[in-house]
């Protein structure tokens, strides 16, 4: 497959201003660092925005959805393929976790049909971006034809450039799919160079025998395809990816490109930024990991990444639960750079040491 990185323009993140957003926290009211994270994320977002007075704007979780052809097989997910659209139903009906914590957090949901195995017709509210009936079980070849991929990582760019053009600048990336976990643990095990024991994990509910059964499926389906962690991003995407995730890669690249704030979710966010990482190395310093994992493999992905996440609350849901739960941390941390008195404006004592 053809390289797609000329095809994505991430600047790195301007470094002018970077002393004098340190110092304009430095001289709130309270002792330097005393902050902690909060402190770290208020000059991160200054930094991607290039000012002094940060503002989050219009934030959206992307849920992308989307079949993996390997669920129907029944050897690595104990929920049926089936669940994949009736949870996008959900969504739309406002009944999931992502929806209740999105409201609480002041962000709109937005989801999206990337590749699910059901014909939704003229459903409202649900963006369609459709690139198949699933994919196609890689345990017999390629998830999807190196063309598809390429589509479908245009596909997932140009959702977020229509939201970026609407004043968005803070997109959460979230995902459903039956059987995603164990595309993102074949990916995490490429890329990271790690074995699939140590990236496959429960997912949907794989326990004792199942999950052995999971583990062994995907190590035939690992050596079936013969990848390393030399293989091009877009190949690897193209062998185990499903549709949702390669839609996540480019809304991703897409969003870094446009300044925006980034915020990966769980297991399967994180396998989409590994590889968007490696297609362009610039979108890291764009990207908020909001949580780790109860995935096994995810603590290795954040390893493997040298990230450190905001949350540990024991989550493994995805659906992009993790961005919303984040969120308000983040909005606090703007706050507090554009907000809160400095000694001076308040009156108060310096330190004299």
């Amino acid at each position: 497959m053809k390289n797609n990185d000329s095809e994505w323009s991430i600047a790195s993140v301007d470094t002018t201003l970077d002393q004098e957003i340190w110092n304009k926290l430095n001289l709130k009211t309270k002792p330097p660092g005393s902050l902690g994270k909060l402190e770290q994320l208020a000059f991160q977002v200054a930094r991607i925005q290039g000012s002094l007075n940060p503002s989050l704007n219009k934030p959206v979780v992307l849920v992308f959805a989307g079949d993996h052809g390997i669920a129907s097989s029944g050897l690595v997910n104990p929920y049926p393929q089936e669940v994949t659209h009736q949870m996008v139903m959900n969504f739309l009906q406002e009944g999931a976790a992502i929806n209740v914590f999105a409201k609480v957090a002041n962000m709109q949901v937005m989801v999206v049909d990337s590749g699910v195995n059901h014909a939704f017709g003229e459903t409202p509210n649900l963006v369609n971006a459709k690139m198949g009936m699933g994919t196609t079980d890689y345990r017999q070849g390629l998830a999807m034809s190196p063309e598809t991929c390429r589509q479908a990582l245009g596909k997932g760019a140009e959702i977020v450039k229509q939201l970026v053009r609407k004043g968005t600048n803070v997109i959460g990336f979230g995902e459903m799919g039956i059987g995603n976990t164990s595309a993102a643990s074949l990916i995490m095990s490429t890329v990271c160079d790690l074995p699939l024991s140590s990236c496959v994990g429960k997912g949907t509910g794989a326990e004792d025998d199942f999950l052995k059964q999971k583990l062994q499926t995907l190590e035939e389906v690992s050596t079936f395809h013969g990848l390393d962690a030399t293989t091009k991003p877009e190949e690897i995407l193209a062998t185990f990816g499903g549709f949702e995730m390669v839609q996540m890669v480019g809304g991703m690249l897409a969003g870094a490109s446009s300044k925006c704030l980034l915020l990966i979710d769980g297991f399967i966010s994180t396998a989409a930024f590994l590889i968007a990482q490696q297609i362009r190395p610039e979108v890291r310093d764009y990207a908020v990991f909001t949580h780790r994992s109860e995935e096994q493999g995810h603590i290795g992905m954040l390893a493997h990444l040298k990230a450190d996440p905001l949350l540990e609350l024991n989550m493994r849901l995805g659906e992009g639960t993790g961005c919303a739960t984040s969120y308000p941390l983040l909005q606090m941390a703007v706050n507090m750079l554009n907000d809160m008195a400095s000694f001076d404006t308040a009156g108060v004592s310096t330190s004299t040491t």
